[in-house]
């Protein structure tokens, strides 16, 4: 009973209610910042659009980083409803399963990526990630919903509700499909549109470019690695528990 009662703490009460109210306020507000940006942030027809033509928005890594941010927010919405927060479950929902490899795998190393890089290009040369320019139509408070909260919101997440991660193996496979596709994307864009998506790339030669993508790659699994250590460094009592209940369970059926 006690255990039970442990396991619903993450569910019910405040506790669960301020979760879920945190996950309805993230889900609507990347949603809506996608909507406004595919809506009303239009460039003039004399500023040169960054990047070409080609791809439109979706060439960008922000921008497949505030729809992974809102579908991942929505899951965890709805799994506060018909799924569940437990730490160990006696039948772990499909969702919640989804939930946690979304989180692990694309949702925490790519968010951190995005606001670490973007800012990190921003304070060395703005011009080579965020053109003055774009200021007339992009309003600041679409720049920090795509470069700041992505990083913010993602912490509290994963100090608030609790997942077991998966293997590394099945972790870093994941991420690697999901950059490995959008540095391909990169270059169909280069190939189709006639320029790099970002200006940073047209300022470095093919050597420069591979170690650019490279290092970019090595910190994204830095940044997974970063995650995992990071959520059993919070969670480590609760995984404690799980391990307890599986090999409990395991017991039981070899009995």
């Amino acid at each position: 009973m006690a255990k039970s009662k442990s396991n619903d703490g993450y569910q019910r009460g405040v506790y669960g209610a301020l979760r879920t109210l945190m996950h309805f306020i993230v889900a609507v507000q990347f949603s809506y910042g996608i909507y406004y940006d595919f809506t009303y942030v239009h460039f003039p027809p004399g500023m040169v659009r960054p990047g070409g033509e080609f791809g439109g928005k979706l060439k960008f890594l922000t921008v497949w980083d505030a729809i992974l941010q809102a579908v991942y927010f929505t899951i965890c919405l709805l799994n506060d409803f018909v799924g569940t927060n437990e730490v160990a479950p006696k039948r772990m929902p499909l969702i919640r399963k989804v939930k946690d490899y979304m989180l692990a795998a694309f949702a925490f190393p790519v968010a951190l990526n995005v606001g670490v890089t973007f800012w990190t290009l921003m304070a060395i040369d703005r011009e080579l990630v965020f053109p003055t320019a774009l200021d007339a139509v992009f309003p600041g408070w679409l720049n920090h919903v795509m470069h700041t909260n992505i990083v913010i919101f993602m912490v509290i997440e994963i100090c608030t509700s609790f997942r077991q991660y998966p293997s590394r193996k099945a972790g870093l496979t994941g991420l690697g499909i999901f950059m490995a596709s959008y540095l391909g994307w990169l270059h169909v864009v280069r190939h189709y549109g006639g320029v790099w998506v970002y200006p940073v790339l047209d300022v470095l030669n093919f050597p420069q470019r591979l170690v650019f993508f490279a290092v970019s790659l090595i910190f994204c699994v830095g940044l997974y690695l970063l995650g995992e250590f990071f959520n059993n460094l919070i969670w480590t009592k609760e995984l404690k528990q799980l391990r307890a209940a599986t090999t409990g369970g395991a017991s039981k059926k070899t009995k």
